[in-house]
């Protein structure tokens, strides 16, 4: 690598989209942003915003057949603002993979015997990473003499100790199939709970954090001293909190009754878990802003998901409460976590015995900034911490190629 080499390309390829930032890694500043998606459709729509020229966003519709037509737009769109793959300055690019499973903890370059095993992994995440392999050959078929990292979104959950990762189910079975639980949403609390030390003026690893990832997917982790120790996700990102389309916990036995009583067979199981479920099962919208809009409107059903999706919540800060024994900050990100002060607000009320409160001045304030909405006298902070998954990504990408 040579010594200007301080830009990072990081690609986040779904199924049928690719989201993408450019960044320079000499001071975390962002050349340039966009997403390409509805990849293979009849049209597809690429918006790219070249931040660096001060440029307007870009947006252009038209049928893109797959992940290498959508890549080369995209090198195409960076090249017209001078931000080409084959600049001198790129460093690396650095690949979103969601499961990693036990054998990757933390960012690797990728080889063929690394996408090998990001393979063997796809049973356990069937929607993400056969995506995430895609895109990867693809970026390596256009600049095969750059590193490529992997990031994974279970490598932060990896910490936790046995007794929180594992099912009680027979000990053999779940070895065979490698049924555990991996956590995802990583790359954020690692961001989220490291950003919050630093908001508290302290190292992380004298700070103990409950993370909420509050997005249209949704999860906490107990963050002890910057490691984590237990995390609401399992096998699946199914488990755990409400969700925008997801049910989170629910009693494994649900998927038996309905198979008897209602002849559902495990496809349609699947689908009604993780789509036709969460806030969107319980009241038709799974947008926080239109729920809160409706309970304003004296909406019962809107209403009752809120207090579902706030039980939940307050059900896991005490549980992790308890796991971690100590709580300097419980944080707040994503869409949710970071716009919606009605959410925050009833997530810690009633929860004063625990040190928790808000500042309702403070809770209003709309910012883009970390910052903390706890009154002073509260024992433990509360804060907003905006997440940034794609630099945390790129940092660590960077990091691994200059070593």
């Amino acid at each position: 690598m040579t010594a200007n080499a301080t830009r990072v390309l990081v690609l986040n390829s779904g199924s049928s989209s690719v989201k993408y930032q450019l960044l320079d890694m000499q001071d975390g500043s962002r050349l340039a942003v966009g997403l390409v998606e509805r990849i293979g459709e009849e049209t597809s729509r690429l918006s790219h915003t070249p931040l660096a020229a001060g440029g307007e966003k870009r947006e252009r519709e038209a049928r893109i057949a797959d992940h290498e037509e959508a890549l080369k737009a995209v090198a195409d769109e960076l090249s017209a603002d001078g931000l080409g793959l084959d600049s001198p300055e790129l460093a690396a690019i650095g690949h979103r993979v969601v499961h990693g499973g036990l054998k990757f903890t933390e960012p690797t370059v990728i080889d063929d015997a690394v996408l090998k095993e990001i393979e063997r992994l796809v049973p356990v995440a069937p929607l993400h990473n056969p995506a995430n392999i895609t895109g990867i050959r693809t970026a390596q078929a256009l600049r095969p003499d750059l590193p490529q990292v992997a990031v994974f979104d279970t490598a932060f959950h990896t910490t936790m100790p046995e007794h929180a990762a594992r099912y009680a189910i027979d000990v053999e079975t779940a070895d065979a199939h490698r049924i555990r639980r991996y956590g995802f949403h990583g790359t954020s609390h690692a961001y989220v709970s490291r950003k919050t030390a630093e908001l508290l003026g302290k190292a992380p690893e004298d700070v103990n954090v409950i993370v909420l990832h509050l997005g249209n997917g949704a999860s906490a982790s107990a963050v002890a001293g910057g490691r984590c120790v237990d995390t609401s996700m399992g096998l699946t990102p199914l488990e755990g909190l409400v969700m925008g389309t997801r049910s989170g916990d629910i009693d494994p036995a649900v998927v038996f009754h309905l198979k008897r009583v209602a002849g559902m067979d495990a496809d349609e199981v699947d689908e009604l878990l993780n789509k036709k479920s969460g806030l969107v099962g319980l009241c038709g919208d799974n947008d926080m802003r239109e729920i809160r809009r409706r309970i304003d409107e004296g909406d019962e059903r809107a209403a009752l998901a809120f207090d579902i999706y706030i039980h939940r919540l307050k059900k896991y800060i005490g549980a992790y409460s308890a796991v971690l024994g100590r709580v300097d900050a419980v944080a707040f990100t994503a869409g949710v976590g970071e716009n919606a002060a009605p959410v925050r607000e009833a997530a810690v009320l009633g929860l004063e015995e625990l040190g928790l409160a808000v500042d309702a001045d403070l809770n209003a304030v709309r910012s883009d900034e970390a910052r903390l909405i706890s009154p002073e006298y509260a024992r433990v902070a509360v804060a907003v911490v905006p997440t940034d998954e794609e630099l945390e990504i790129a940092g660590q990408t960077y990091a691994l190629v200059s070593n």
